[in-house]
Order: structure tokens, then sequence, then C-alpha cells
């Protein structure tokens, strides 16, 4: 059994960043274009709205607030509603994905009201499908008053009536919070979704900010190897300048006793054997280098496995992004397969079908938009002034007030035709270009006899 996501986030001013991720406006990265085209939007905006931030801007001009919006005050709060990834793509695969949108907008509506929720985006060109919903936190309960509007109310025994007010804090208070949590969970029940664990710290973190994360982390851990190796190629100079130095001085000692007595002497003049030094500085830097050592082979390790789980996670998207692929395929060819039987029938039904396609096409090109295309496909005759158009002669001819019509065609009943003022179109276009020709046509030069002049 997986897990309810139920998120929300204050947001302030118009919100257009978000409103264009939401709508697709802008391509996240982690989106799907060949799938965006599924994507639905589960509320349609009232007459004259076209984005969710207008759409939030009509709900708080409609309230009925008193108060003017304060510049940084709260005006809406985004809600996204998911599950478990493996879980969601069950849903979707048991043809349960309608029934899951219904029942995540009943709760909505129950729960912060219907005029409240101005705006709702399934999204399923990501890895797990979920909804984007938009609340304009409008309350109509009673402000939290400060001691001082206290006394005032007390001393003019007076009650403020329950008027509408945008108040995010009083949506998103932390008693309300926990109770959304218990109530969604119980909502989703029936699709095998349960609440998070209550008191966990764990916090929602977004795809981005998780590969941003994790690509700071191997870049942070690359620096170090790099500082790490820097380390021990140094400390191995010092090493062998060490031991050079050291058997050097070794040599030097078993050539005679009294340079060695010397030697101890100068050293005991120091306060120390300059041999031993160097012995007991060689001993150490070998631990530091072995320490490095053991800190870059852990480091090594640690990149190798967040490269693996990289590459599964990796093979696992593909994966489920093939057997997508696959259903998205199978599913167009099967509509494309009931459009055909579709039209087949509809052809076999009704014999004018093709006919009356064939006259919208002609009528279309002929310049008709499409009230009137729709007028001339009933049979009614129309009454147009304006230019129409003759593909045969390539050129626009002026009418005014001439009178279209779609006939039968006297020649064949199984076919029809469309008539300009009661001529059919193709004789009515050649007319008026033999009209047309002839306004254009050149005067015949007159000859005469005298000196042979042409006028």
């Amino acid at each position: 059994m997986g897990y309810v996501v139920f998120h929300m986030q204050k947001t302030r001013g118009t919100d257009s960043g978000t409103t264009a991720h939401i709508e697709r406006k802008v391509k996240p990265s982690n989106a799907d274009e060949e799938r965006t085209h599924l994507n639905r939007r589960l509320i349609e905006y009232p007459d004259g709205i076209h984005t969710r931030t207008q759409a939030i801007q009509h709900r708080l001009e409609t309230a009925g607030l008193t108060r003017k919006v304060g510049k940084n005050q709260v005006r809406a709060i985004r809600i996204m509603l998911s599950g478990s990834p493996d879980d969601m793509q069950r849903i979707v695969r048991g043809g349960r994905l309608d029934e899951w949108c219904a029942d995540n907008m009943e709760y909505l509506a129950e729960t912060f009201g219907t005029e409240n929720i101005v705006s709702a985006d399934l999204h399923l060109d990501e890895t797990s499908p979920h909804i984007h919903a938009t609340l304009v936190p409008i309350v109509t309960t009673e402000r939290k008053r400060k001691k001082q509007e206290e006394r005032a109310a007390k001393r003019y025994r007076t009650k403020s009536a329950a008027r509408p007010r945008l108040c995010a804090d009083d949506v998103m208070s932390r008693v309300k919070l926990k109770e959304y949590q218990d109530t969604y969970a119980a909502a989703m029940a029936k699709y095998g979704l349960r609440r998070g664990i209550e008191g966990s710290e764990a916090r929602h973190v977004d795809t981005t900010q998780f590969y941003r994360e994790m690509k700071v982390m191997a870049d942070t851990l690359k620096a170090d190897v790099t500082e790490l190796q820097k380390r021990k190629a140094t400390a191995q100079e010092e090493l062998n300048r060490a031991k050079k130095e050291v058997q050097t001085e070794r040599l030097k000692g078993a050539a005679t006793a009294a340079a060695t007595n010397i030697a101890e002497n100068v050293g005991a003049m120091f306060g120390s054997n300059k041999v031993k030094t160097l012995e007991r500085e060689n001993i150490t830097l070998r631990r530091e280098v072995a320490t490095h050592e053991e800190t870059i082979e852990a480091l090594q390790a640690k990149i190798q496995t967040m490269q693996s789980e990289h590459s599964r996670e990796l093979t696992a998207m593909q994966a489920q992004n093939t057997t997508e692929t696959a259903n998205l395929t199978k599913r167009h060819e099967k509509e494309v397969s009931l459009l055909k039987a579709a039209l087949s029938k509809a052809v076999k039904w009704f014999p004018y079908f093709r006919e009356m396609i064939r006259m919208e096409n002609i009528c279309r090109t002929a310049g008709f938009d499409d009230e009137q295309t729709a007028t001339l496909i009933k049979g009614k005759p129309l009454e147009y002034s304006g230019e129409l158009y003759s593909e045969e002669h390539d050129c626009k001819f002026a009418v005014k007030r001439a009178t279209a019509q779609i006939t039968t065609d006297p020649t064949d009943k199984r076919k029809l035709q469309l008539n300009i003022d009661k001529v059919p179109f193709k004789e009515w276009y050649r007319e008026k270009f033999a009209k047309l020709r002839n306004t254009f046509r050149q005067p015949t030069r007159k000859q005469y006899g005298h000196k042979g002049l042409k006028i």
C-alpha cells in the first residue's frame, strides 16, 4: 500500500511563473513533450478568463471583499495531489484515473468550497500522474482581533458580521494541515493509498531540486578527491625527500664514529637528534597518507554507488516510458479503427454524406464562413455580399446581394450542386470571367487609306 501526496504552498503576487509551468507555456526538463497533449484541465474558467492568473484575480474581484488586498498578502495557495509513483501507475493501468480525478475534485470542493478552487489541471506528461489545483483562501470566519480591538468590542458591545475575507493563515493553520492529511487519506483509501507517517521529518522535494542536490554532492565529492590526491602527492614527495635525508645521515654516521658523535653533540645542542626527528616525521606522514588513501577509497565507493543507483533509476524510467508509449500507440490505433468504422457506417446510412463534405469544401474555398456554410449545407438560401473565389480562374469576383443555395443536381439526383442566383457556380464563374475579360479587352484599330495612317 502506497502513500498519498497532498502538498500545499502559499504564493504571493500574480504567480505567473507557476501558471506558465502548469499551462505548459514553458517546457519543464522532466516532462515528456510527446505526452503533453494528454494533460487535462479539470475546471473550466469563467467567460472571458483564459489563464490561471486571471482566474485568481477574478475570484478576488467577485468574492465581495471589503478590505483591500495587500501587496505582499497571500492571494492563492498551490495544492498538488498525487500518490506513490507505483500506485499511481496502477490506478492508470486499472482504468480508474477518471474516477480518481473526480474524487479529488469532490474532496477539494467539500473541503475548501467550489468557488474557491479556481483552477485544476491533470498532468500526465511526467513520471507520476498528479493534479495541480489553485485555492484562493476566501473565508467567512471572524477575524482574530488584536487586544486593542477586543477592548473596543467589549466597550461598544458590537459583533462584526461574518464577511468574506482573504486569509491564508486560517486555511493553513497547524491543526487544519494535519486534518487535511487525515481526511484526504481517508478519501483516497479505496485506491490503496494511505496517510504518510505522522510526525515524520520527511519533506516534499521536487525532481528538479533532487537532481540539483545530487549534482552538487557529486561535484563536492570530486573536488574532495582531487584535493586528497594533491595532498597525497605532496606527502609522497615529502616522504621521498625525508628518506633521502635519512639515508644520507646514516651513511655519514657509518663512515666514522667521530662524525656520528659530532652529529649527536650538535643534535643535543639543538634539543633533538635530526635523524630521529626525520624518522618520526616519516612515520607521521605515512599514517596521513594511509588515512588519505582510505578516505579516497571510501569516496570512490560512494560515487560508484550513486552512479549505480542513477543508472538503475534511468533504466526503470526508460522501461516505463517504453511501456507507456506502446500503450498509447495501441490506444491510438484502436481510436483510428473506430473512427474509420464510424465513417464507413455514416457513408452507408446517409447517401448524401460524401456530397455534403464535398459541398462544405466548395463553400469554404469560395469564401463562405462557418455559419454561412452551415446554412447552405442545410439547403437554405443565403443572401451574400462580398467576394467569391474561383479556383478555375484563380481570381475573386465581387457580388452584391447574390442568392446562394445548395440543391440536388438535376442531371444526377445522387449529387448536390452549389447555385449562385440559381445558376450552377461553375457556369456563374465563367459568365463573370467572360464579362471581366470583355471589360479589359483593347478596342480594334481602324485603318484609313489616306497615306496608310492608322488611328
